[in-house]
């Protein structure tokens, strides 16, 4: 019990930026040498749909961080989401993917993830690179990486792999790269004569409470699986009460735009390892620390062939620690609102949120999400964990995502708002799967928004009572699963009107944290999304709404 609590705490105050600073440590990786890009499949027609979303991020791309295209973020074209030729909405990979059982007794959203991660490893020719949040793969998260492994050396490969783990100071101690490499080394038998294995734990800002979030599974910079799922058995797998959450699959060019972030996230990795510094590794073979793997392995995206004709734009950040700022840029932002109510209490930090041009050069996901919203016409559905964060000491809300969501309200825009059930708090803070006690708390900040835009309190709540939809989530008719536990949505979703999307592991609320996703504009890809996931996710929800335009619904 001891073991499973310190995970889930480590993991949650890891989620929401919030831990204690604590020294962690490294030591040495590997390199290799390999080959050219995969052999073309056949393309798709190309996309014919306009892309104003997609245009509208990458604009705000340009504008605040320019430097960092091709390294943190970047816009190709060429894309496929990864889907079985029988299922053509199965790129989205859910968890636990039992709609309406509180029994959850068949999880097929979790095992359809298991065989992709499975699947996607055992076709591995050159490189395996995967990212997560500590502590290391367990369970059978584990047993598909090491099936894969096996199939893939079975075929004739030789895989050089990297793992890399963002570990929250103190909480997640405990997750070493040499134990976790061995544990591998083991499970793999003779396989792993014939694969080259890196790992590494790392913190880049114990006092800004900044690591690796990131959650990927890139493939010989050709296929990529990502979004918010931590590859965790206790929470995900071996409970009666699994953790909600979601991924996407892709196929082409824009997988090799997330090799290039987590090579830039090697780089800093490999050049702080040492026994008191803020990284630890370990390798097989004697390998050293390869910090540009996908680029000595694999293509760049601009000559990796087209898979299908869908554009997306990949989007990270590099928290606090890595880059001070993208020099590159002449952004200036305009005046964030002086708000009352962003701190709790006198203990506070700098705020990078909204008080940090610099912060915000060099973590262009957070304008990128924002830009997104503004993009909407008609329709925006949130899905996350939370929408406010960890106060204190971190601020408690993104003013400016806020504001945004009042002014479309304002303009007749329709807001969704679904997070974890508050009754997945922790006794600190994040130590669960929400940070609130009460989704009034959401609704309270956007009327203090609204109001500061309208001018009057009365207008205000008129307008959130026409246009808001606000739930904490449930997967069932019943208000918790079968054992009793409160349902945790772990989600970082967010859509608009309809046609586009981002789904990666970037939180909306503070957390300046490693984190990496994709922003996808595709009206049939936004259909697929909506009846498979956001559809019965209201359909369940609803029943514990606060707020619901279509019912006259107006309690907050």
């Amino acid at each position: 019990m001891l073991d499973h609590q310190s995970r889930r705490s480590g993991r949650r105050l890891a989620g929401s930026a919030l831990a204690l600073a604590t020294a962690v440590c490294v030591l040495p990786v590997v390199p290799a040498f390999a080959d050219q890009a995969p052999a073309p499949a056949p393309a798709p027609a190309a996309q014919s749909e306009a892309t104003p979303h997609l245009d509208a991020v990458e604009r705000t791309l340009r504008q605040v961080s320019p430097g960092l295209e091709g390294t943190v973020w970047q816009r190709t074209a060429g894309n496929r989401l990864d889907a079985p030729a029988d299922d053509p909405g199965g790129w989205l990979l859910q968890t636990p993917g039992c709609w309406g059982d509180p029994s959850c007794t068949e999880r097929t959203g979790t095992r359809r993830l298991l065989d992709k991660m499975r699947e996607n490893i055992s076709r591995a020719t050159r490189t395996v690179d995967i990212s997560t949040l500590a502590p290391f793969p367990e369970g059978a998260f584990q047993d598909a990486i090491v099936d894969g492994l096996k199939a893939s050396v079975a075929a004739g490969n030789s895989p050089h792999v990297r793992i890399l783990a963002g570990a929250a100071p103190l909480y997640n101690i405990t997750a070493l790269p040499s134990k976790y490499r061995d544990e591998l080394v083991t499970k793999l038998g003779p396989a792993a004569a014939r694969v080259t294995i890196e790992v590494a734990s790392m913190t880049t800002a114990k006092t800004a409470f900044s690591w690796n979030h990131s959650k990927l599974l890139v493939v010989d910079g050709q296929s990529v699986v990502t979004g918010g799922i931590n590859n965790w058995k206790n929470d995900y797998l071996d409970t009666a009460h699994p953790v909600t959450d979601v991924d996407l699959a892709l196929n082409g060019p824009a997988a090799a735009s997330a090799g290039a972030y987590l090579d830039t996230l090697w780089d800093w990795t490999c050049r702080n390892t040492g026994v008191f510094s803020a990284a630890w590794f370990a390798s097989t073979n004697g390998a050293g620390c390869t910090p540009d793997l996908e680029k000595r392995h694999n293509p760049p995206a601009d000559k990796v062939p087209a898979t299908g004709g869908q554009q997306v734009i990949a989007v990270g950040g590099l928290g606090v620690g890595i880059r001070d700022k993208d020099s590159a840029s002449a952004y200036r932002p305009g005046p964030v609102p002086a708000v009352d109510d962003l701190k709790c209490g006198p203990i506070g930090l700098h705020d990078n949120t909204n008080a940090d041009r610099d912060y915000e050069t060099v973590n262009p996901e957070e304008n990128a999400l924002r830009a997104l919203i503004a993009s909407a016409g008609s329709r925006i559905d949130i899905s996350q964990q939370d929408v406010t964060g960890t106060c204190p000491p971190l601020p408690r809300y993104d003013v400016r995502t806020f504001d945004l969501l009042a002014a479309k309200m304002a303009e007749g825009v329709k807001v969704r708002i679904v997070v974890s059930d508050p009754g997945n708090r922790g006794t600190v803070g994040s130590g669960g799967y929400s940070q609130i006690k009460s989704v009034n708390e959401i609704s309270d900040t956007l009327a203090a928004r609204l109001t500061a835009r309208l001018g009057d309190p009365a207008q205000a709540k008129a307008t959130m009572c026409r246009n808001l939809q606000l739930a904490p989530f449930r997967a069932a008719p019943t208000a918790t699963w079968a054992d009793g536990h409160p349902y945790a949505l772990h989600h970082k979703l967010v859509a608009v009107d309809g046609s586009a999307f981002f789904i990666g592991s970037k939180n909306l609320y503070p957390a300046w944290l490693q984190d990496f996703g994709y922003v996808v504009e595709n009206r049939t890809a936004a259909a697929q999304l909506d009846e498979r996931l956001l559809a019965p996710q209201w359909q369940y929800s609803q029943t514990a709404a606060t707020y619901d335009y279509t019912r006259g619904l107006c309690q907050g």
